[in-house]
């Protein structure tokens, strides 16, 4: 945190910072911000408001995720419950500006020029391109009680390998998924039940007409889930109609500018079109176990490099890493595990599938990948989630598995064809029959494929759509 010259006279910087902050001359947004508020949103707010323990809030998520939105809607929010408008600070490190003068020429701007005291409210948009920006958290939090701060980033372990080195008990990550099926649906103007609907856990316990009615009423989600596998979870891009043009978007927008610009930018990669080679690979062999030698081999790439570079990815939210949870000790470290892409539009784009839908192969990999992401968002704060392989030939493998703190199980297959049955060698059925997991889950493909599988042993058996699964899962 040297002190450097200036590049630009406070003036200059003052001007622009007033461009970015206009609710200094007018006291609101100049757009309202959408009226319907994600998760992350009422997590962050949490954390900035709370009485009892202050901390800052770090939003982590992929490109046009809809970070920048929760903060404008966290800033429309303060300035109506009261919050005088000069205490709100907004800035993104994605302006060459605010880039080439640095954190603390901008600081000191807004402190001598602006500030009047009072507890103010600090918005730092893409805050990993700032320089030292895990120190200037840390000193902005140890030295300003009456500062609150929300920050976004696109590559999440770099934030909290921040949070653990520099910010211990200051701030918190929330990684930022994209859309879940719920929040999509509410998007849309979509309330299907006009009552409470039951959580995942609660299955065993409901009678079959209960289940029979809450699946019934899901049911008229059914068209939207293809719109959704086929969309993404990318809110700014509901509006377009033109499924290659969302595609597009996705690929120039998110994908180019994270392999070319976003990931060389914060790790050591030497060679971006074989990043590039590797992201293309994950995406052709999505949900799959896949093996180092048959990859390195195929792309002509070092395990090692293989390694790193896929961590990278994971690193920028392109990419979920599912580890096989049976797979512990030294084992666990050599283990191959299963890669999914963050949101199935993302693939689509990478792979340039126009019309994924016209194949039962592709759309199986879709909703395999989407259920995945459910599950995660909903238990990666409970357990681990991951996947089950045990030792041997046969159906060993179970798609997704969550192993919850308590020590118990949540395991979910997904069958996403016409055809859903299983066979006694099912490696869920043996499961069941053991009667080790808390809850097991068929994921079907038709709205009218739920209900409980009897004889499949001592633990609940239940077929759920994956449609009325997702939304289940982000409730």
């Amino acid at each position: 945190m040297e002190t450097r010259a200036p590049i630009f006279k406070q003036a200059e910087l003052y001007g622009v910072l007033q461009q970015v902050n206009p609710w200094w001359q007018t006291g609101r947004l100049p757009a309202e911000p959408p009226v319907l508020k994600r998760q992350a949103f009422y997590d962050a707010l949490g954390t900035i408001t709370s009485g009892e323990l202050r901390r800052f809030a770090i939003l982590s998520g992929a490109r046009r995720v809809g970070k920048t939105t929760v903060m404008r809607q966290l800033i429309a929010h303060l300035l109506a419950q009261g919050v005088q408008a000069d205490n709100i600070l907004y800035i993104s490190f994605d302006n060459p500006v605010f880039k080439l003068c640095g954190l603390r020429a901008v600081l000191e701007t807004y402190r001598q020029r602006h500030y009047r005291g009072g507890t103010c409210y600090y918005f730092f948009d893409e805050i990993q391109y700032a320089e030292d920006w895990s120190l200037w958290v840390k000193t902005l939090y140890d030295h300003n009680p009456e500062l609150q701060l929300v920050a976004t980033g696109s590559a999440s372990p770099v934030l909290e390998r921040g949070a653990s080195d520099s910010g211990v008990g200051r701030w918190r990550v929330l990684r930022m998924p994209t859309m879940l099926f719920r929040e999509y649906c509410e998007l849309q103007g979509l309330h299907p039940l006009r009552g409470e609907l039951p959580r995942l856990e609660a299955l065993p316990e409901l009678s079959a007409s209960d289940l029979g009615r809450a699946m019934a009423s899901l049911s008229e989600l059914t068209p939207h889930w293809y719109h959704y596998l086929q969309q993404g979870g990318f809110p700014e891009l509901l509006s377009l109609k033109s499924r290659e043009s969302i595609l597009d978007i996705l690929q120039e927008d998110v994908i180019d500018k994270v392999l070319k610009r976003d990931v060389p930018a914060l790790f050591d990669v030497r060679n971006p079109l074989q990043l590039e080679k590797i992201f293309l690979y994950l995406c052709l062999h999505c949900g799959s176990v896949f093996n180092w030698d048959t990859m390195s081999s195929a792309l002509g790439t070092s395990k090692p490099t293989l390694a790193r570079y896929i961590s990278y990815l994971q690193d920028a939210n392109l990419i979920y890493l599912s580890r096989n949870l049976c797979a512990t000790g030294k084992k666990g470290l050599t283990a191959q595990p299963k890669i999914y892409i963050a949101d199935a539009a993302l693939r689509n784009a990478g792979l340039m599938r126009y019309a994924p839908m016209s194949s039962e192969a592709e759309l199986g990999i879709m909703a395999e990948s989407t259920v995945y992401k459910h599950f995660f968002a909903a238990y990666r704060r409970y357990g681990d989630v991951g996947f089950i392989r045990g030792a041997g030939k046969g159906k060993n493998e179970i798609d997704i598995a969550v192993e919850l703190r308590n020590g118990q199980r949540v395991l979910c297959e997904v069958k996403y064809r016409n055809d859903s049955e299983l066979s006694a060698q099912d490696a869920i059925i043996a499961a069941c029959r053991q009667g080790e997991p808390a809850l097991c889950v068929l994921a079907t493909k038709s709205p009218h494929d739920f209900g409980r599988v009897e004889k499949a042993g001592a633990a609940p058996l239940f077929r759920i759509p994956c449609a009325a699964l997702c939304y289940m899962l982000s409730v």
